[in-house]
């Protein structure tokens, strides 16, 4: 299929068939917003579930402390509610 013809979604797909990614370089990469580009992965979560292939997320991470216990494992958080560090790392996902 021609790269035309295909949706940001089924390009979005394919992008994390390949490597981890955060949601930031996917708005980058596909000229989306951040927020547009985790709906575009919550779909794709959803369409993959009658497939054998899955979504694999790893959460955000506090960079200072080393935190990676939230509740939200999609979003990324301000701070860290250990130590209040705002250096977190934003959850990357990729589909296996």
């Amino acid at each position: 299929m021609r790269e035309a013809s295909r949706t940001t979604r089924q390009r979005i797909a394919d992008r994390l068939r390949e490597e981890p990614t955060v949601a930031s370089a996917l708005a980058n990469e596909f000229e989306v917003r951040t927020a547009t580009a985790l709906d575009h992965v919550e779909h794709i979560s959803q369409s993959l579930e009658p497939t054998d292939e899955t979504l694999l997320v790893a959460p955000p991470t506090c960079e200072d402390c080393g935190f990676d216990e939230f509740d939200d494992l999609v979003n990324r958080p301000a701070r860290c509610p250990e130590c209040k560090s705002e250096a977190v790392a934003e959850p990357s996902f990729v589909i296996e």
